[in-house]
């Protein structure tokens, strides 16, 4: 059986696939994905439990948010949400961004999870090199250049078109082709640093990483093993950032271990 939840919470339009019957189950999907993205996971445990599949605000069938947010309003969201669905102490999949949210939940309204398994999880900054600065600041040097009218006609007769430049430096192609509130939430949410968050957790939480993910690299499944306080690491080798894709049997087959007991 299959219905939908469509909701309002924070001034969003949220919208939630649930399907199968049993004991619940969320799915968190990542950034620029929907509840489809998850559906292979969806389909496996809709046979044993019901799957809230959730479309983040700004993704899916879900609605845009009404300002920029953060994964503070993200997180309010899924606490939000869960208490009108009644739902406490329910174990949660996530993935990428999906896996930010959880990680605030878990941390800031801990009766809302029993279990969680966090796959590719983004929420810590990586380690960045002389060249990233060197991109920001040429960057915001630009922009300051393109404020001056007198300048861009200048350097528009030298041959240079600054604002053409700076369009073309804005991010990749999936933050270009955003709209004005996404693309400032994204910023907001990709600047948060949740590694504090951590240690505040205090659920089994079960880290699924694919050796060659170069989107959450394997040293974030690493630092969140030794910063939650009951975690442990599992590395697929050759998978990348969708290790729940490119080894979904073995995936279900690690998940399905670890949520057994609840069952």
């Amino acid at each position: 059986m299959t219905r939908d939840i469509d909701v309002t919470i924070g001034g969003a339009a949220v919208h939630c696939r649930v399907e199968g019957d049993g004991p619940p189950l969320i799915l968190l999907h990542g950034w620029g994905g929907s509840a489809d993205s998850f559906l292979p996971v969806a389909r496996h445990y809709a046979t044993t439990r019901t799957v809230y599949s959730l479309d983040f605000p700004g993704f899916g069938a879900s609605g845009k948010p009404p300002v920029p947010w953060s994964v503070d309003e993200y997180a309010a969201m899924l606490d939000e949400f869960m208490e009108r669905q009644a739902l406490t102490g329910v174990p949660v999949i996530a993935h990428s961004f999906g896996g930010r949210v959880a990680i605030l939940t878990a941390a800031r309204y801990p009766r809302r999870f029993s279990r969680i398994i966090l796959t590719g999880s983004a929420g810590l900054i990586p380690r960045r090199g002389i060249k990233y600065y060197w991109k920001v600041y040429f960057y915001k040097l630009m922009r300051r250049m393109a404020r001056s009218s007198g300048l861009r006609r200048l350097l528009r007769a030298l041959g240079l078109d600054i604002e053409e430049r700076l369009r073309a430096r804005a991010g990749s192609a999936d933050y270009r082709a955003l709209d004005e509130t996404m693309r400032a939430t994204f910023v907001r949410v990709v600047n948060q640093n949740l590694r504090p968050f951590l240690r505040k957790i205090t659920v089994p939480t079960l880290l699924i990483w694919g050796e060659d993910d170069r989107e959450t690299p394997l040293e974030f499944g690493r630092i969140m093993e030794r910063e939650i306080p009951d975690a442990g690491l599992v590395v697929f080798k050759g998978a990348g950032h969708f290790a729940y894709i490119d080894e979904f049997g073995r995936f279900v087959r690690v998940t399905d271990v670890f949520l057994g007991g609840e069952r």
